[in-house]
């Protein structure tokens, strides 16, 4: 278990709150994060069922529930929302997820969608507290068709859900990444075939390109700083997947060489 204060200046605090230990998901790793203003606080992608003990416990070092003032969720996977019930017995906050998925949720058994709110597909602004504001930013079809990410603007960190995400062996346990090339094989794989297509990654970075992005942080593995943010934007910006490297027979093309 560990906490990374990802910024922390003026009362302002953007925290890896807690990567889940090996096992605990089945292998996947998922990433939650806490971000923090002057005593008000939003929770990204809170995680599974398994996870939500010590994420909570690793939450009170920072804040008491009753100031988290709304949790984002980035897209409907189970690793995400699993844990949401228990979320929602313990905190009074909005919940912010994509409009599309609204009429889904009831199934992991929520009952009071009434502190839902559906996020329109060309996004919003979430206002956490005065002076403090997110950019909610629309991200289709990489990989959810309803992916949502927010962007804060006094740290320059976003939160991109699962584009950049990394299947890392179990060995490995980073917290940052500053050489994307050494990086690429686990990022590489995951999404040739989960995002959707290049067409939508690049309508996604047109919708970040007037961001001061200094920080990218995934749902899953280490977060990209420095120079690795760039270097994995211009590598995105031309990578085929998806639908683009779809053969008949459920065959998918190798990557070119």
């Amino acid at each position: 278990m560990r906490n990374i204060q990802l910024f922390n200046e003026n009362g302002h605090r953007f925290v890896l709150l807690n990567e889940s230990e090996p096992g605990e998901e089945e292998g996947v790793r998922s990433n939650q994060y806490l971000v923090m203003h002057d005593g008000a606080g939003v929770l990204f992608d809170p995680g599974g069922f398994g996870v939500m003990p010590r994420v909570l416990a690793e939450l009170l070092r920072y804040l008491r529930p009753e100031q988290i003032r709304g949790i984002v969720l980035s897209h409907q996977d189970p690793d995400i929302v699993g844990g949401l019930s228990t979320w929602m017995e313990v905190t009074q906050c909005p919940i912010y997820v994509s409009n599309i998925w609204m009429r889904f949720l009831p199934h992991y058994g929520l009952k009071d969608m009434g502190r839902f709110i559906g996020v329109p597909d060309t996004g919003m602004k979430l206002e956490v507290t005065r002076g403090f504001d997110l950019q909610i930013i629309p991200a289709h079809f990489l990989h959810s068709e309803g992916q949502i990410n927010a962007y804060d603007p006094l740290s320059g960190i976003l939160f991109s859900g699962d584009i950049g995400a990394a299947m890392l062996p179990l060995d490995k346990d980073e917290a940052f990444v500053d050489d994307f090339k050494a990086h690429l094989p686990f990022v590489s794989g995951f999404h040739r075939r989960y995002m959707c297509s290049n067409k939508a990654i690049r309508l996604w970075l047109e919708n970040i390109s007037g961001l001061d992005i200094s920080m990218i942080a995934s749902q899953h593995g280490p977060v990209y700083r420095g120079a690795a943010v760039s270097d994995f934007l211009e590598w995105l910006a031309v990578l085929e997947c998806g639908i683009d490297i779809l053969q008949a027979g459920g065959v998918f093309a190798e990557p070119r060489t």
